[in-house]
């Protein structure tokens, strides 16, 4: 797969089977400057996709538990009780961070190789422990919890990879898929999607075959922008099928088939996907196309777009006005436009989530922390969960940064491509090694849809509304609201989906709006473009920045920005913009863009 040179080198986490990582070589190095960079290449053979899972006993087989996770009752404190079970059992236990209000009572973290009910066994079998079980999961009244296994093999096993789908550390999907089915609206149904990307594996063709876990996903529009055009309000290419995984996972973690015993879940899971492939193989795509693509889009009756792409860091509204007058159109239309912030650790957003009427998505982890290699900044809206490790940037009790914590998981193709070989486009699994914003992003989108479907601001709520409803119902994490680092907070989907409840935020902000000259003001015509490489795929590091771009005069263009009305003040800032990566610069006739 292709990931960003800021997250290269993360080792393999989560809770997944056998992963080889393959380095890069210098051999590779040229791939990379051609948008093949190759960090982290997972293999997961389908015979061992679905293993069975330990249970907790015979009879709590279909108890759900954390992972990794046991809590301890014992007289001791908690950095004795740990040397104590070392000792004896040979468990490499750490303290969780976590309390617990009951006296004597610790919640211990585990290997990831270690089998939960093995431990507790152990550690039961202990003098002095009163007790040693599971950290099991429980769900409150009118929460729905589908019967997909995960890799367990058992009833609702989903949950022990998907913890960014459950609360607290998660979006509370399951609170959310109780409100929608007491609201007759299952899944978002009947609410269109359209997923604006690397194509997606929705039917069989040729070689290509449909995921196996898209049985019942309706899939709606179909349009390759990539291999064809629109003539005549036509669509050329009615086959945008996925060469790279991305736009794959992406669309599962909209609407993979849900409650079938199979896989995984997806949120708004009966909601009608719009493929829209406008990223090449490579994961790099136009501006051009990606406006086509949305403006398209809106055409066919998408009440949602999401973009889990980025444009190069420094990138500027001026240097791609078709997009941004493509989802200024969007917007009049009623339509939900969501983008992911970027994967670059920059303090401001890129584009196109920093453009206006945008919802910009910034990415946390399982600490409930800002990921490392999220960017922020003050046009952030939310956050949701996109798997990796916390930032070091961050000083709260809830982050962790020497932690390695688990990455996001969706069905999507079994291996990833290297420089001298592509994805193989009939073979799938659940993958570790995904994590960035493009997997936060499509949690946002979901959510606009099912806030839709829900019909808790009425039948046809307006971009504006849908925004204001998901900002006032998020999860606060850290700091004022809204702030640079998480925005308005982490996504509830069952907060904002139940009735009533509070419908904008107690502080409200006016984003600022930027509006791009037509022209720029010198003679350059063709502006550098960075090289592509795409990120939010399998990667294998802990984030850590290694690569930085830099700047040479291109095109410069006049924007003209207008501060909250509160100020009344407007001033006019002059920039020059463009980006090259490594040692290359490539020269382009067009702006591109990158998956995040």
């Amino acid at each position: 797969m292709y990931s960003n040179p800021a997250i290269q080198g993360r080792a393999p986490a989560g809770a997944g089977g056998p992963a080889k990582a393959v380095r890069l070589t210098l051999a590779l190095v040229a791939a990379l400057l051609a948008g093949l960079a190759v960090t982290g290449v997972f293999s997961t053979t389908l015979s061992g996709l679905f293993s069975p899972a330990q249970s907790a006993s015979t009879g709590a087989a279909s108890i759900p538990y954390a992972p990794r996770q046991l809590v301890v009752s014992s007289v001791k404190p908690l950095t004795a009780l740990v040397t104590y079970i070392r000792s004896h059992t040979g468990i490499d236990v750490q303290p969780s961070g976590q309390g617990s209000d009951a006296a004597g009572e610790q919640i211990l973290e585990l290997p990831v190789s270690q089998s939960v009910t093995a431990a507790a066994s152990a550690l039961r079998a202990l003098p002095g422990i009163a007790y040693a079980v599971p950290n099991y999961i429980a769900n409150a009244a009118g929460r729905w919890i589908p019967n997909d296994p995960g890799r367990s093999g058992r009833t609702g096993g989903w949950q022990r990879l998907q913890w960014n789908f459950t609360a607290p550390d998660g979006i509370d999907a399951p609170r959310a898929w109780g409100n929608l089915i007491a609201d007759h609206r299952p899944g978002a149904r009947g609410v269109v999607i359209a997923v604006l990307d690397s194509g997606i594996a929705f039917r069989n063709w040729g070689t290509f075959k449909r995921s196996p876990d898209f049985g019942g996903t309706k899939f709606v529009a179909p349009c390759d922008l990539v291999a064809g055009t629109i003539k005549g309000g036509v669509c050329t290419d009615r086959f945008p099928l996925d060469r790279l995984g991305h736009g794959t996972f992406v669309a599962g973690t909209i609407a993979e088939a849900t409650n079938n015993g199979y896989g995984l879940t997806g949120l708004a899971y009966k909601a009608s996907v719009m493929p829209v492939r406008v990223l090449d193989a490579n994961g790099a795509g136009t501006s051009s196309t990606i406006a086509e693509g949305v403006r398209y889009a809106v055409a066919h009756g998408a009440q949602v777009i999401n973009l889990s792409i980025e444009f190069p860091p420094g990138t500027t509204s001026g240097e791609i006005p078709d997009l941004i007058s493509a989802i200024n159109y969007a917007h009049t239309k009623g339509v939900v436009v969501v983008a992911s912030a970027g994967n670059d650790y920059n303090t401001s957003v890129d584009f196109p989530a920093a453009a206006p009427g945008v919802i910009a998505v910034g990415a946390t982890t399982k600490d409930r922390c800002l990921a490392a290699y999220s960017d922020t900044g003050k046009t952030l809206d939310l956050v949701a969960p996109g798997g990796g490790d916390d930032s070091s940037t961050i000083h709260t009790a809830n982050c962790h940064p020497a932690r390695n914590l688990p990455d996001i998981y969706q069905m999507t193709f079994a291996n990833q491509a290297t420089a001298a070989k592509a994805v193989n486009v009939d073979a799938f699994a659940l993958q570790s090694g995904w994590f960035g914003t493009s997997m936060a992003a499509p949690d946002v989108s979901s959510a606009a849809a099912m806030v839709i479907a829900s019909g808790v601001l009425g039948a046809h709520p307006t971009p504006d509304a849908i925004l204001a409803r998901l900002e006032a119902t998020a999860r606060h994490l850290s700091g004022a609201t809204p702030n640079h680092k998480y925005g308005y907070g982490l996504l509830n989907i069952g907060a904002a989906t139940a009735k009533g409840g509070p419908l904008t935020p107690t502080n409200p902000v006016t984003n600022t709006t930027t509006t791009p000259t037509t022209t720029c003001t010198t003679t350059t015509t063709t502006p550098t473009a960075t090289t592509p490489t795409g990120t939010g795929t399998p990667s294998a590091a802990k984030a850590t920045k290694t690569t930085k771009t830099s700047t040479t005069p291109a095109c410069v263009s006049t924007t003209t920005t207008t501060t909250p009305a509160t100020t009344g003040t407007t001033t006019t800032s002059t920039g020059t913009t463009t980006t090259t990566t490594g040692t290359t610069t490539t020269t382009t006739t067009g702006t591109t863009t990158t998956t995040t």
